[in-house]
């Protein structure tokens, strides 16, 4: 399949793309956040002997931790999310851009391969970024649950804030400790791009245009886009996904890498424990890809820069 488009532009403005994927990526995850927060803590809870569960449900999940730490318990772990979603969604947005510009020929044309290969591209590039920011949100967003296990217990509560948990971090392991997980991210990430951008691309190409002559989808059409595609992709790489919050959350469980968690998590929970998590997943990144690539196609970069909108390959 090859994706046909307008002969593509001369140049390409990277400034007011990183605006654009800023702007998205914190309106997308304010959105989302309290149902990331009941993804991560339905994948890191572990089953008792008994198979006794702290929380039973998606529903159970939100129920429990606003009864434990109120509605802006449901936002731990928040501000660090929103203050690296902005280069995240700005690196990863952007670059799929601009790889998608660079691949297609003069015509615009852009085969599925190379597209499926700016996606992977922009995966790969967004890591640097992704990795710290998903270890410090599972570790807060994880937290309570860890706080709710002590207090039953009768253990002393401990107190993690972002800042304090980077600090002990880079004392323990380095810089380095920040990248926990990192292999599973990549894998996770590279694999949800090479399948979402092209999707997304095919979608959103489908739908009515803009009357300004931009060529660009309508808003509403480019969240329908990226409700679609981001929901097929992250049911695709969820049991990735439980991986990587396993290895980067504090569990009780030590694993040693990716392939020694999958071989452990498949001989005591089973096939289906790779699917913890999943419906939230999806009801996570459907909204939050549809909110951010809708954002992101407004154009709010060149509205403030003012810079005339054209139709990207």
């Amino acid at each position: 399949m090859e994706q046909v488009e307008n002969k593509k532009a001369k140049q390409f403005n990277v400034f007011p793309k990183i605006i654009n994927g800023g702007v998205a990526g914190i309106v997308g995850v304010t959105c989302v956040f309290p149902l990331d927060l009941v993804k991560t803590r339905l994948q890191n809870q572990t089953i008792g002997p008994n198979g006794e569960r702290m929380y039973t449900s998606i529903a159970d999940c939100f129920r429990k931790t606003i009864a434990a730490e109120g509605y802006f318990g449901m936002y731990r772990g928040s501000a660090v999310n929103i203050l690296l979603i902005t280069p995240e969604k700005a690196i990863k947005l952007t670059a799929n851009d601009y790889f998608r510009h660079h691949l297609a020929t003069d015509e615009g044309v852009l085969p599925l391969s190379l597209a499926a290969l700016a996606g992977g591209l922009a995966g790969l590039f967004q890591i640097v970024v992704t990795t710290p920011m998903e270890l410090l949100k599972i570790q807060m967003q994880d937290a309570g649950r860890v706080a709710a296990d002590d207090r039953a217990a009768g253990r002393e509560v401990k107190k993690l804030t972002a800042w304090g948990l980077t600090k002990t971090l880079i004392r323990e392991r380095g810089i380095f400790g920040l990248y926990k997980g990192v292999g599973a991210t990549g894998v996770r990430d590279v694999t949800f791009s090479c399948v979402y951008f092209p999707l997304m691309a095919y979608i959103n190409d489908q739908g009515p245009r803009k009357s300004d002559g931009s060529g660009e989808a309508v808003f509403y059409w480019s969240l329908v886009a990226g409700l679609l595609s981001g929901m097929t992709s992250a049911f695709m790489v969820t049991p990735i996904d439980v991986v990587k919050t396993r290895l980067q959350g504090d569990s009780e469980k030590k694993f040693k890498g990716i392939v020694d968690c999958m071989n452990r998590t498949l001989k005591e929970e089973g096939v289906k424990a790779f699917f913890k998590g999943g419906l939230c997943r999806v009801m996570v990144l459907a909204p939050l890809f549809g909110i951010a690539q809708m954002f992101y196609f407004l154009g709010v970069g060149e509205m403030i820069l003012g810079i005339e909108q054209k139709k990207s390959v």
